[in-house]
């Protein structure tokens, strides 16, 4: 063999190392490489929508929701500076909020909670989206004055009328809303609600509109009394469609975690 074809066969030979070095660069992507492309697409995505209907990005809170999530993947998110973070059963916020204690984070509740449990629930939880009746108002309010804190919270309202969605039923919004100025230990600040059907974009748009017109009425019904600045509507599959119609909060859980192996 000459030296020059034994040149050319070194170079081939370098260039697939190289080209197996590179292909192995990428598939061992790291878990905090996914994440930062998956959280820097869903703000593009929903600062995209807010211009898109004249609103500012900056309207928009995110939830990072991180049940079923490993707690690796958790410290990933925060060391990326989202510190907003959403559970949705108390148990799985109290063991979070325990692994977690050495980080600044604003946690939400975002899942049902149960009077048995507001009370270890209420030191952790600095916003809580799922009072879905009166019962459940009166004893946060209670125990938050009893606790000395002042937990922010949405009144969650069952817009679609589907069978397994949690909240209050939309024509007895007007009374319940009326009762809010007597709970002195809690700050209302909007309400909550959940599409009717997970992939019927309409279907959700149509709700997320009615929830956002039933805002209209009550605050226009309560004047000063109560503010109901924010509405919490939309998650992955539909928080462009819930920013259309004026989410200001959104709840965003597996488009954060795409390319991950995550439990079922």
């Amino acid at each position: 063999m000459g030296k020059g074809t034994e040149n050319r066969a070194a170079f081939s030979d370098l260039y697939c190392i190289n080209r197996f070095v590179i292909a192995d660069c990428e598939m061992s992507e790291s878990i905090e490489d996914i994440l930062e492309r998956n959280l820097n697409a869903v703000r593009h995505r929903i600062a995209v929508a807010a211009t898109r209907c004249g609103r500012s990005p900056q309207e928009i809170t995110m939830v990072a929701v991180t049940k079923y999530v490993d707690l690796s993947i958790i410290q990933g998110l925060l060391r990326l500076g989202q510190r907003i973070l959403g559970e949705s059963r108390p148990q799985q916020l109290w063991q979070r909020a325990s692994e977690l204690r050495e980080y600044d984070i604003e946690w939400h509740l975002i899942g049902p909670l149960q009077k048995n449990k507001v009370r270890k629930t209420l030191p952790i939880a600095a916003w809580i989206h799922s009072i879905d009746s009166l019962g459940l108002l009166e004893a946060v309010d209670r125990i938050a004055g009893e606790l000395g804190v002042r937990p922010k919270l949405l009144l969650e309202v069952n817009v679609s009328g589907h069978p397994t969605k949690h909240g209050f039923r939309p024509e007895e919004m007007p009374s319940v809303i009326a009762q809010c100025p007597q709970y002195r230990h809690v700050t209302i600040c909007g309400l909550m609600a959940m599409a009717g059907q997970e992939g019927d974009l309409e279907g959700a748009r149509r709700d997320f509109r009615a929830l956002r017109e039933l805002r209209d009425q009550l605050q226009e019904l309560m004047g000063e009394e109560v503010t109901l600045k924010e509405l919490s509507m939309g998650m992955s599959g539909d928080f462009e469609i819930a920013i259309e119609e004026g989410a200001t909060i959104v709840r965003v859980g597996s488009a954060l975690y795409e390319g991950l192996s995550l439990p079922l």
